[in-house]
């Protein structure tokens, strides 16, 4: 079945209003306002595909982080690593391919590590910025 060049789904958000999402290139408009255009799937800059960014926030058993932080800094996906104060204990900054390359990686690599308790991943979108006409 072949996609329409001007169809959009708009999905309600409750505290944002709609989103709107081109099917064909998978841009998604805040508001359905294409003046603030993001994406969050295989984002195009310039024509080169980029990778998914996301920050994962580690807790760790008490005691463990510098074993966990050793852990994570031998997964090349992973691009820097911060222990914390409080909560979270460690943030961590991972660049993948696609969101099923950073599934893999939080729940069979992270996750996988002795004394990791808990992760909360947080996804970056980034905004596409529209010359007006």
């Amino acid at each position: 079945m072949k996609k329409s060049k001007s169809a959009v789904a708009t999905l309600p958000l409750s505290s944002v209003g709609a989103l709107a999402l081109t099917e064909e290139t998978g841009i998604r408009y805040v508001d359905a306002n294409p003046a603030v255009p993001c994406t969050i799937h295989a984002p195009v800059d310039g024509g080169r595909i980029m990778s998914d960014r996301a920050y994962v926030l580690i807790n760790v058993q008490p005691g463990r982080t510098s074993d966990v932080v050793r852990a994570l800094s031998g997964i090349k996906q992973i691009k820097t690593i911060d222990p914390c104060w409080g909560k979270p204990d460690i943030i961590v900054v991972v660049e993948v391919s696609d969101q099923d390359a950073l599934t893999q990686l939080v729940l069979r690599r992270i996750h996988e590590i002795e004394g990791v308790l808990q992760t909360d991943t947080h996804l970056v979108y980034r905004l596409k910025a529209i010359n007006a006409k």
